[in-house]
């Protein structure tokens, strides 16, 4: 079996806001209810850590900072590039889910691990 392909953000983005962390906990032990703006960061490291899209031959797993989601192959109708070189998956249901960390320079890549070779539309004459 083949590994999956993973697309995930910079590594730059968890150790920022590790660093965040400490360097607000002189101010969240100042008073109690001070404490909770420790979160943010702590919420920001998680995710940066953890979001990100994995292909295999099988589908796309898209994750976030709670839970994630399986489209098999079969499901995807297309991928498009949107607004800010985002990438998204359309479904034959018709909805559309964005390829967290995936960018359009990722797309040859994303379309090799599902086995597929990627169609590039005839060039203009």
């Amino acid at each position: 079996m083949q590994a999956p392909v993973k697309f995930r953000y910079n590594a730059a983005i968890t150790v920022a806001a590790v660093v965040a962390v400490i360097g607000g906990l002189p101010l969240a032990t100042s008073a109690w209810f001070v404490a909770p703006i420790l979160l943010v960061p702590l919420a920001i490291a998680v995710w940066g850590w953890r979001a990100g899209t994995d292909a295999t031959v099988n589908g796309v797993r898209v994750r976030a900072l709670f839970g994630s989601r399986f489209v098999p192959w079969p499901k995807i109708e297309s991928l498009v590039v949107g607004e800010r070189n985002r990438v998204f998956a359309h479904t034959a249901a018709g909805s559309e889910i964005r390829l967290t960390a995936v960018t359009p320079a990722d797309l040859p890549k994303l379309v090799a691990a599902s086995g597929e070779q990627l169609s590039t539309p005839p060039s203009p004459r």
